[in-house]
């Protein structure tokens, strides 16, 4: 996953919602996404209330930017340009076979997908820095997110009735957080709804 949209949970939503000046409690509700509409009429981008990668770069936030299967946008169409393939700014299997093929021939895990340590080595992409490529994994330091006030963003937004209680989802969810060090802070990221 690498659009952040309401219903999620996790450090990419805290991370976004500092930077939109909003409560950062790492749960994406209805004032996140309200701020986010704001932030991107105002920035020229298209008012979704979906997090992607146009929106993240527009507000610096390289950590967050992950290419795969099926966005679309500016920074895909950079990607394939800066792979030497057709560039129609849509990642679909030939830019991830291409992405794998690079990823193979400069020793990087060969996933597909396009985060931080891939993308630095490709050109047009200069604006990861080493601290960008740290900021985007998941460290000792990482914040946990208080899922306390999930029942709260649930009741208040509506969500369809679930099957599961709230108590068994959090459990079922729980992530031990040292397994995750030196991984992609996405993968802090759950569903909530």
């Amino acid at each position: 996953m690498a659009l952040l949209r309401r219903g999620l949970v996790g450090e990419p939503v805290r991370i976004l919602q500092e930077n939109l000046g909003v409560t950062a409690d790492g749960i994406f509700g209805k004032a996140t996404e309200a701020a986010l509409i704001d932030y991107q009429k105002a920035n020229g981008l298209s008012p979704d209330g979906i997090a992607g990668p146009d929106t993240f770069h527009a507000m610096g936030l390289y950590e967050l930017i992950l290419l795969h299967r099926p966005i679309r946008g500016n920074l895909v169409r950079r990607l394939q340009e800066g792979l030497g393939i057709g560039a129609d700014g849509v990642f679909g299997p030939g830019t991830e076979k291409a992405v794998k093929q690079f990823q193979e021939s400069n020793g990087i895990e060969a996933t597909g997908q396009a985060g931080p340590e891939t993308l630095r080595h490709i050109a047009g992409f200069e604006f990861f820095t080493p601290e960008k490529i740290e900021a985007a994994l998941v460290t000792e330091n990482t914040p946990n997110i208080d899922e306390s006030g999930i029942e709260q963003v649930k009741v208040s937004e509506e969500a369809p009735p679930q099957q599961e209680s709230l108590a068994s989802y959090a459990a079922n969810q729980a992530v031990d957080a040292a397994t995750l060090i030196g991984r992609s802070i996405w993968s802090t990221v759950r569903s909530i709804f």
